[in-house]
């Protein structure tokens, strides 16, 4: 057992080793639109994966080169097609994902203990590649810990340039059906070009999309800017299991009643506990809610099926201060409900359009942003020896995810690290009257009082 949060160190026997595609692949330079390479994204998704028994390295291996032959930008390089870097292309060029494999002197309940909330020593659990720059840094890293139990934690680092999280959880599950199957034809396809998603000629800017800022440096002066003053503080990640009683317990708080979503209510109720907790000033201050919306079925086109890009938007519900603290949850989950509706093909190809202009930027300086990694599949992953015990981010950020609860598919667990001096006013508002026993909760959720997620 251990006697601290912290892992103990991985030890490598072996240095990390290249995993090129099996066969040829096309060799050529691929477009990224301006949905992927906003500078937002340019940062790597980093699962982990912890599961009972561990895999063959050898069949993860081979698995991996064949799974490579579809999904061959991951083995190719990121480069800039400008000097500038405001423009980026993956150089498709077979040189490989990086693979290391380690061991830790752990078991799985060891890490099932701490598995709640991610602290700094877990990044042990990925292979740190040396270089200088992003762009350096191949689109797939790969580690496998194996423990002292015969367990094995699995944790990945994919470009999000390159993918989105349906295109993550796509390729992690078509890696895990060729070790599977024993035809591994991928039943999903990769669609890697992007074209279909590049701006118009001329640019027609037709939509307000308050999501985005284009900074001067007057703004500097009189901007408040949220995001910078949480990455000043010390941060502590927070962790919430909502289980379908405490949506339903949510919901029933919304007045006048409001039908909607898991999805909707749970974010309403997270971005106003969030700013509640931080006591933001002056109450007229705007704050906004960015959120992650599929858009791959909004577009005309739909996009083709198996698209492999980003294909989600941030949509983005704006307030006063004052406004979102003082009312319930209605208030919130309206604009939250109005965010999703304005995306229409028309918006996201004006926002297409926007993101031309490299000087705009994600408006993050004063938003919480929530992605959205529930309802994706990436809970049920399994390379044969069973699905994992845990799954989730492999760090913690100010960024809000909502997280798949392993065994439990209607459950969500919402993660945020938010300032060490204001975590216990977090979690107050964030559970305050949820966890309290009531009849008329349980008859109402037997009798379908209870929405989807999305």
């Amino acid at each position: 057992m251990l006697r601290s949060e912290e892992l103990p160190d991985c030890f490598y026997q072996n240095k990390p080793t290249l995993i090129s595609p099996n066969t040829a692949t096309p060799n050529h330079s691929l477009y990224l639109s301006n949905l992927d390479d906003q500078s937002f994204l340019r940062f790597s998704i980093k699962y982990l994966y912890l599961f009972r028994k561990a895999v063959a390295l050898d069949a993860l291996k081979y698995s991996l080169s064949t799974v490579l032959v579809d999904y061959y930008p991951l083995a190719g390089r990121l480069t800039t097609c400008t000097p500038d870097d405001h423009k980026l292309q993956v150089d498709c060029n077979g040189q490989g994902a990086v693979f290391a494999d380690a061991f830790m002197d752990i078991t799985c309940d060891d890490f099932l203990q701490l598995s709640r909330k991610p602290n700094r020593s877990w990044r042990k659990l990925l292979y740190r590649v040396d270089v200088h720059s992003f762009l350096q840094i191949p689109p797939l890293v790969v580690q496998v810990t194996n423990l002292r139990c015969g367990g094995m934690i699995l944790c990945t680092a994919i470009n999000h340039c390159i993918c989105d999280g349906i295109g993550t959880s796509q390729f992690l599950h078509a890696w895990a059906h060729v070790i599977t199957k024993p035809k591994p034809d991928i039943t999903v396809l990769p669609f890697h070009s992007r074209h279909v998603l590049k701006p118009r000629n001329p640019l027609q800017i037709t939509h307000t999309h308050l999501g985005y800022t284009k900074t001067t440096l007057k703004d500097n002066y009189t901007h408040v800017d949220i995001n910078q003053y949480l990455q000043s503080q010390p941060l502590v990640p927070t962790s919430f299991t909502f289980t379908p009683l405490h949506v339903l317990r949510l919901k029933r708080q919304c007045v006048p009643s409001l039908k909607c979503t898991t999805f909707e209510a749970l974010a309403s109720h997270t971005w106003r506990s969030w700013v509640r907790s931080l006591g933001l000033s002056p109450p007229s201050l705007k704050v906004k809610l960015l959120f992650s919306v599929n858009v791959r079925r909004k577009l005309i086109p739909e996009l083709p099926h198996g698209y492999y890009g980003n294909g989600f938007v941030l949509a983005c519900a704006e307030t006063a201060v004052k406004d979102l603290v003082t009312a319930n949850l209605h208030h919130g989950i309206n604009l939250i409900q109005q965010a999703k509706w304005s995306l229409t093909d028309g918006h996201v190809r004006s926002m297409i359009d926007l993101l031309e202009d490299k000087t705009v930027k994600t408006d993050t300086g004063s938003s919480l942003v929530i992605s959205q990694w529930a309802k994706l599949g990436l809970e049920d992953l399994d390379f044969g020896e069973g699905k994992p015990l845990h799954m989730g981010p492999l760090t913690s950020d100010i960024y809000c995810l909502f997280l798949p609860v392993v065994g439990n598919f209607e459950a969500v667990r919402v993660q945020v690290s938010v300032p060490e001096c204001v975590v216990e006013m977090f979690e107050y508002y964030m559970m305050d009257g949820l966890d309290k026993e009531d009849n008329g909760d349980i008859n109402g959720f037997h009798n379908g009082e209870h929405n989807g997620f999305m």
